[in-house]
């Protein structure tokens, strides 16, 4: 016969803890994004194109793109975010849910964009690309 587990109180309390500061940093962060819309994406755009992780025929267009796609991002449902980033929730053990989002939106759309020529490098190296500049941009 199994063993049912039963937390005491205080496990439940910690774990519920642990939840809710995720659930806060990840509206913090969703909603951190209207207020460096523009400034986030022309510094995600420029790295990419810097570290050679996109190659494009227009800067302007990417940068563009990655700003609707962040503008979409602040305005959508828990289920559509996790959704979209499901099939890349393995890039890093604990991934910044904008950092995941954009990476998914590079990775499965910016491909087949017009100005795209081509993407280089692991979904890694495009992930830790674009955390390093969401990271100087939002809240931590």
């Amino acid at each position: 016969m199994s063993k049912i587990f039963r937390p005491s109180n205080r496990e439940s309390k910690i774990l519920s803890q642990i939840e809710s500061s995720k659930e806060r940093f990840r509206r913090m962060a969703l909603s951190g994004i209207r207020d460096c819309l523009e400034p986030l994406s022309n510094a995600i755009a420029m790295k990419l194109i810097e570290t050679e992780l996109v190659e494009t025929t227009n800067k302007n267009g990417l940068e563009e793109q990655i700003s609707k796609c962040l503008d979409r991002l602040s305005h959508m449902e828990d289920f559509d975010i996790d959704y979209q980033c499901a099939p890349f929730r393995h890039v890093v053990p604990q991934p910044h849910v904008v950092s995941l989002f954009v990476t998914a939106f590079i990775i499965e759309t910016m491909i087949d964009h017009k100005d795209v020529i081509d993407i280089f490098g692991s979904d890694e190296e495009i992930y830790n690309c674009i955390n390093q500049q969401v990271k100087k941009h939002l809240p931590s």
